[in-house]
């Protein structure tokens, strides 16, 4: 008898699946000091984002569907998806899995091992995990890693289930948590997969012979008819079987069964006669997995729902945020004559805590991505990939301080362990709604901040292009405290007529959607070219805030607009994405849990344009101090500093009554945390976000150069100096930028 070769491997954490989720927590691990095994068992990382299954990665951000301003999740996985922005804009699948690739290989703490499936688990005592074991075809080599930690990504939760961890399958009955959105009755009834293809224009005719199992009856698909030869990729999203099935052991069949659906919706478009302009097209790519949405969800010390995405509900041991719609399914999927998809939405983001991402009942295991302590209605919204990758990132940092101190995942909800595990995820680009950085080791924090200018903004110039006013528009700004300022817009007017102009608030702090009103006004013009409409308001603020200044639909008007981009300031519209919505106002059913609002989108650049406008007095949003205030994005403000236009050299400077010894400096520049940077399918305009800074110098003592970066696209830089200077100040020099005005978040210095 023989035997398969059998290495034992040891870390202080080993995380299991090499999803989005698992990818951001051993990246995050291992920048933490932490030594990391990452096993994955496909021949890629990403998970559903890989070229294997082809879906874009989003989160928060809806496509810019709902009215989550400024909600492109941070850390990690916004380092991602930039550096995806910049190698490929066309949104290749195979690009994607290699930038996935370098950035864990480029981790010396991160042992990486492919092709490697988890099938066994030790445990040391009843609720302590000590190794887990994997088998890697490839190399016919048996392994088993021990660690005092594990992180489950895998998806379907094999460590978690192999070592006894209480988990959930199905939807839960409405009265187990009051959850108005769910089922009278539990049941188990699930998501279900997909299974997408890729077709190209090759210049010439193209027959295609559909294989023998290919579906041939298309009226099996209730929604045949809203097949067209442009659609492909996850744009073929429902395209999705399986929910009433066992999502796990049954995978295989329903793999066969979204082979035979579509290989048959393929031969349909090419054979039926219905699509002439199919006939140059072939079939290029056809998954071989299908991606999967939903299975086991473990439970936590908490689980997560409906209210806690509805109402916003806040935690104080929040690591991570959620703000995808609750997005439910029928099971039935694509043979299902109901839409395709249900989407709820809430007013802003909500907060994720750390008690749902651990086993209730094995001390020394996280979960994270899909594997979220939540319910089925919750679940249809945090299991969406950016929020999975924050989530993972969340779990990271917080294995890094259980290997620090010996503590177990459920002791860093104390405080003050959690106060410093927030700061830490703060750190490191992790956006947790309505926290401040509050790091006592940043120098950054006790220096006087001066800049060479200030931009101040009194006039946004049109850039002499016009839009109709065909819909309710606004201009989101921030404003207070005290008066709001004059506003003066120019429109064309065809006729006479009265524009009403109104001003709304949020009811929430750091929410986007206009629910408060806090007056309007109406204003006669004549007909005419340049005419002007002023608008002013009695409205005091208590304290800074976004407000929609918001021009209700005039047909005889058209508002001239600008192609300026300023950093935290937008035009919106009152209009529907209906790649995420069906109205332009989410109209709730009664006692449904839901609110009913409006949603306000921006335009995607290039098309976005602003509206032209003075203000009297100007706009301030953008002091240097804002660099320094615990905010590293627009939140109740824009929190950036921005220099004036005319500045030819802008500064920004930090001194301190006595020198310092600095070594590192990390600085959050702006790349459009609106712009959700879908990661395949669909292309971008830019590589560079217009408001990013790409070239700056940082100069000791305003002499000395310590640093001279070229070519940045990234958010967070960091500049690590060989040796520690001592200085009594800092000057960062800004060389280079895009089309936007340029903008720093956040300074810190250690």
């Amino acid at each position: 008898m023989r035997s398969v070769r059998h290495i034992e491997e040891d870390a202080d954490l080993v995380v299991v699946g090499g999803g989005l989720s698992g990818v951001c927590c051993a990246i995050t691990a291992a920048r933490q000091g932490v030594r990391v095994i990452l096993v994955q068992d496909r021949p890629v990382l990403g998970g559903n984002a890989s070229s294997e299954v082809r879906l874009w990665v989003l989160g928060a951000t809806s496509h810019m569907g709902n009215n989550n301003r400024w909600a492109r999740e941070g850390g990690v996985i916004d380092e991602i998806l930039v550096e995806n922005m910049w190698r490929n804009p066309e949104g290749n699948p195979v690009i994607f899995d290699s930038i996935l690739l370098e950035m864990v290989v480029s981790e010396k703490r991160i042992e990486l091992r492919l092709n490697t499936a988890i099938h066994a688990v030790d445990l040391r005592t009843a609720d302590v995990i000590s190794s887990a074991s994997g088998y890697c075809s490839q190399n016919e080599t048996f392994y088993t890693f021990r660690a005092p930690l594990f992180v489950d990504a895998s998806g379907d939760g094999i460590v978690g289930f192999l070592a006894g961890a209480e988990f959930r399958m199905g939807a839960e009955a409405a009265g187990e948590f009051g959850e108005q959105l769910a089922p009278e009755r539990e049941n188990n009834e699930l998501l279900g997969h997909s299974l997408y293809f890729y077709s190209r224009d090759v210049g010439f005719p193209v027959e295609y012979v559909a294989p023998q199992f290919a579906l041939k009856d298309i009226t099996a698909i209730p929604r045949f008819r809203e097949l067209r030869t442009s659609d492909m990729g996850c744009r073929l999203w429902w395209l999705e079987y399986g929910g009433k099935l066992d999502t796990i052991h049954d995978t295989e069949a329903i793999k066969w069964e979204l082979w035979r659906v579509a290989y048959g919706v393929w031969d349909h478009l090419k054979n039926s006669g219905e699509f002439p302009d199919a006939e140059n097209l072939a079939l290029e790519w056809m998954g071989t997995i299908p991606g999967k949405r939903e299975s086991r969800r473990f439970v936590g010390d908490t689980i997560l729902t409906q209210q806690d995405v509805m109402e916003q509900r806040t935690h104080d041991d929040a690591v991570s945020f959620g703000g995808w719609a609750v997005d439910l399914h029928p099971a039935d999927g694509v043979f299902s004559a109901k839409p395709g998809c249900v989407q709820w939405h809430s007013k802003g983001v909500y907060q994720i805590p750390l008690r749902a991402m651990y086993s209730r009942t094995l001390s020394n295991l996280f979960v994270t991505g899909r594997l979220l302590s939540a319910t089925h209605i919750a679940f249809g919204s945090t299991r969406v990939m950016a929020t999975c990758a924050h989530n993972g990132q969340a779990a990271g940092v917080a294995a890094a301080m259980c290997v620090e101190t010996g503590l177990a995942p459920r002791e860093l909800v104390q405080q003050p362990t959690m106060h410093s595990l927030q700061q830490r995820l703060l750190r490191t680009g992790q956006h947790i709604p309505g926290l401040y950085a509050s790091d006592s080791q940043d120098e950054a924090r006790t220096a006087t901040i001066h800049a060479s200018s200030t931009l101040r903004i009194g006039r946004i110039d049109s850039s002499g292009e016009t839009r109709a006013m065909d819909l309710d528009q606004a201009l989101l700004i921030p404003a207070g405290p005290g008066r709001v300022p004059v506003v003066t817009f120019e429109v064309d007017a065809t006729a006479a007529c009265v524009i009403r102009t109104e001003l709304w608030g949020s009811s929430r702090p750091g929410n986007t959607t206009p629910d408060v009103p806090l007056g309007c006004t109406e204003t006669v013009i004549e007909a005419g070219m340049g005419r002007h409409v002023e608008v002013e308001f009695p409205t005091v603020l208590d304290q800074e805030t976004y407000v929609f200044l918001i021009l209700r639909k005039t047909e005889a008007c058209k508002i001239h607009v600008s192609k300026a981009i300023y950093p935290g300031i937008l035009r919106l519209c009152q209009k529907v994405n209906q790649a995420v919505a069906k109205t332009s106002i989410q109209e709730a059913p009664e006692a449904s849990g839901v609110d009913t609002f409006a949603f306000w989108l921006p335009e995607r650049r290039p098309a976005a344009r602003l509206l032209a406008a003075s203000f009297d007095p100007p706009l301030e949003p953008y002091s240097a101090a804002r660099v320094t205030n615990g905010l590293a994005r627009p939140w109740e403000g824009t929190n950036a500093w921005c220099p004036d236009p005319t500045d030819v050299k802008p500064t920004l400077t930090l001194r301190w009554p006595s020198p310092r010894l600095l070594s590192r400096f990390e600085i959050v520049f702006d790349t459009d945390f609106d712009h959700p940077m879908e990661s395949v399918l669909m292309t971008h305009p830019e590589r560079v976000m217009p408001c990013c800074i790409t070239d700056y110098r940082i100069l000791s003592d305003g002499e000395r150069e310590l640093a001279a970066v070229k070519g940045n696209h990234q958010t967070r830089p960091i500049v690590q100096l060989d040796m520690a200077v001592e200085t009594s100040s800092i000057t960062i020099e800004l060389l280079a930028w895009g089309e936007g005005a340029p903008a720093i978040y956040e300074v810190r210095c250690y």
